[in-house]
């Protein structure tokens, strides 16, 4: 029971670590137009990332993408010290990559370590490989249809407002850049905290599977039974997370992959919104910083491809290659020192 009760508190920590490190994804481009202050950007986003949380149980009426994470790894190989390695290796990368200012995927980082331990204890044959692909596929496949979407909105826009006042244009799209966050944070919402109660739901089925005596709030057979207090929890988490802030990947996210005005920063959160109502449709467990670095990408590039900042893209783009190899070694060695220590 300790250390389910501890799996849970970790799995709880890392999703608030993840809204600060991904709060960028949403107010970057709000905050770098100044339409909002950081402290307002956070509130607002904050708030809409909890909003999804009714969406998903009233509107949507299931949580998707949380079944797909919890079966990352086959049920019969999944095990409490898996799920603890997993968490200490995503909660490891997540705060370092935080620390360096890089906006990497919390998504690919949990199930990269996830993954990883289940493999350290069973082998490859632990691994839903067809998931895994399939995840692994979106590192590439999230930000170039963020692009593709971007680009399309952005031609689209300013095919419609080419004839008026530029002053004017300006504070129309600062208004609509409230309506666009708040979109882009309700996507957000939808997307990661479904991917912790994946993992919470995972523990909670390995650990109803191996004991007799479970008490009611804690046993689970299938996640769709999954009950009211970790969805609850898991939204909650995100969104006090994205209050914090992640300052660092903010001026990342916001500035230094291209120069955003508020027409542009309109386009960019509506592309990378739409993108991930897409992939909730389809259960598809995206990460959200890819999704809206492409978007950025692609309005930057209908101005001018020199307009984006390639260098930096580069740099991205190979922080975010490595994310599940590099959470998938260190859950690896985590699990096997835990195993040496404990036995």
């Amino acid at each position: 029971m300790t250390l389910l009760i501890t799996v849970l508190v970790l799995a709880l920590i890392f999703d608030y670590i993840n809204g600060f490190h991904d709060a960028a994804n949403s107010i970057a481009t709000v905050v770098s137009t100044r339409v909002l202050t950081p402290f307002q950007a956070v509130l607002w986003a904050a708030a809409f990332n909890f909003v999804a949380y009714f969406i998903a149980k009233y509107l949507i009426g299931g949580f998707g993408i949380a079944d797909t994470v919890s079966k990352t790894v086959i049920a019969d190989f999944i095990s409490l010290p898996i799920i603890f390695s997993g968490l200490i290796a995503a909660i490891t990368w997540n705060l370092l990559t935080w620390w360096l200012g890089i906006p990497s995927s919390s998504s690919h980082t949990l199930i990269g370590g996830f993954a990883g331990a289940a493999i350290a204890a069973s082998g490859f044959h632990a691994i839903h490989v067809t998931t895994i692909v399939l995840i692994a596929s979106f590192i590439v496949l999230a930000p170039l249809i963020g692009m593709v979407v971007g680009i399309l909105i952005t031609l689209v826009t300013l095919h419609l407002f080419k004839k008026t006042n530029p002053h004017r244009s300006n504070t129309v799209f600062q208004r609509l850049q409230l309506l666009s966050s708040a979109m882009l944070s309700i996507g957000h919402g939808l997307n990661d905290s479904q991917k912790v109660m994946g993992i919470i739901a995972a523990a909670l089925i390995s650990f109803s599977a191996q004991n007799d005596a479970v008490p009611g709030w804690l046993y689970l057979t299938d996640i769709k039974d999954i009950p009211d207090w970790v969805p609850f929890s898991c939204f909650a988490m995100i969104s006090l997370g994205t209050l914090s802030g992640g300052w660092k990947i903010i001026k990342t996210m916001g500035n230094n992959i291209t120069k955003i005005t508020p027409l542009e920063g309109f386009n960019a959160q509506t592309a990378g919104a739409l993108t991930l109502f897409f992939t909730e449709v389809f259960k598809i467990p995206v990460s959200t910083t890819h999704v809206i670095t492409g978007s950025i990408i692609g309005v930057g590039a209908v101005k001018r491809l020199s307009a984006v900042r390639w260098g930096v893209t580069r740099r991205l783009l190979v922080a975010w290659i490595i994310t599940i190899p590099v959470s998938a070694a260190l859950a690896a060695i985590i699990y096997w020192t835990l195993g040496r220590l404990l036995y």
